[in-house]
């Protein structure tokens, strides 16, 4: 497992992070008994980062979490893992309206109540990086979440300090990397959507800001496992995610990706992993592990040799500017 730097924050981590959302729930059955083989290997394979929110099964992923680092302490492993996890913002709207106000949603008794219930979740006395979940662009001119997360980390409640970006959204977090708001940033970027390659890596890079990426699979479009006869559970929240024509859609595009691999000596998913990582602000991909062999796949593309230009190169055609499909077709 390769490391690298999360940011200007003296912190090395492991470039495979361990994305902790399905083994909370809403992506179909899930047992702790999976989840549990799943945590523990992907640490024993030289993962040392876990990404999780309070949504991801109302605070059951971050439960498992504890148990695993508790039970691994106990056994008597000295190893550091960072645990990042994330506070959504109060009941309305996802993302927030422009005209929601940040008091509102944010509010500094909402924060401290919330925070408190993810050190008791996590069994900590304090979280290594807390984001908040989503964000709006109408609060950068007086980031009052931020203020007073800064004020929280200041009491030795919150390591680290970042922001997931609204998927309707992403380049909204721009201007708060450069005023020097967020240490960190959670973002989208992935063969399909591939601008944060535009403009956000490169300032994060600029400012020293750590970059945590998610949905590097596409919510699984780029493992190459769907087929038309795919179906989802309705409690999957992919059911909305590939509704209507989407999953063949997908599954055309992925497609074409295979074409361009042919020869390559990578999978599909291999290959999403590693053209994320071939741009130096990434600090760490978060994909999903549900299982011990999910873990062992996603962690062993580290090892993997790097992709080379001219593979980069073509794989960027596959940048596909289709909208957000995150609020259901």
């Amino acid at each position: 497992m390769h490391h690298r730097p999360f940011g200007k924050h003296g912190f090395n981590c492991s470039e495979i992070g361990f994305g902790a959302w399905a083994i909370g729930g809403s992506w179909g059955a899930q047992s702790d008994t999976d989840s549990l083989a799943a945590l523990n290997h992907a640490l024993d394979l030289g993962c040392n980062f876990i990404d999780t929110a309070a949504g991801y099964g109302n605070g059951r992923s971050e439960r498992v979490i504890n148990r695993v680092l508790r039970e691994r302490a106990a056994s008597g492993k000295t190893e550091k893992i960072f645990v990042a996890t994330k506070t959504p913002p109060a009941p309305g709207n996802w993302p927030p309206s422009p005209y929601d106000r940040a008091e509102d949603r944010y509010s500094e008794s909402y924060l401290r109540a919330d925070i408190t219930e993810r050190l008791a979740n996590l069994g900590t006395a304090k979280l290594d990086l807390l984001q908040l979940h989503t964000w709006t662009r109408a609060w950068n001119r007086n980031p009052t979440p931020l203020k007073i997360l800064r004020r929280l980390q200041s009491e030795g409640l919150i390591g680290l300090i970042g922001i997931s970006t609204p998927e309707q959204d992403q380049n909204s977090v721009i201007d708060l990397m450069r005023g020097g708001w967020v240490d960190s940033v959670q973002v989208i970027y992935n063969l399909f959507d591939q601008e944060a390659a535009a403009e956000l890596l490169d300032v994060a890079q600029e400012c020293g800001v750590g970059i945590i990426v998610r949905v590097v699979f596409d919510e699984g479009a780029l493992t190459g496992k769907f087929t038309a006869a795919t179906k989802f559970a309705a409690d999957d929240f992919r059911a909305r995610y590939f509704e209507g024509d989407r999953l063949s859609r997908v599954i055309t595009r992925s497609g074409e990706i295979k074409k361009d691999l042919a020869g390559s000596g990578y999978t599909l998913p291999q290959a999403a992993i590693k053209l994320v990582l071939t741009h130096p602000a990434v600090s760490t991909v978060i994909p999903g592990m549900r299982n011990a062999a999910q873990a062992e796949a996603n962690c062993a593309v580290s090892d993997l040799p790097s992709m080379p230009a001219p593979l980069v190169e073509k794989l960027r055609r596959h940048n596909w500017r289709r909208g957000v499909w995150y609020g259901g077709k």
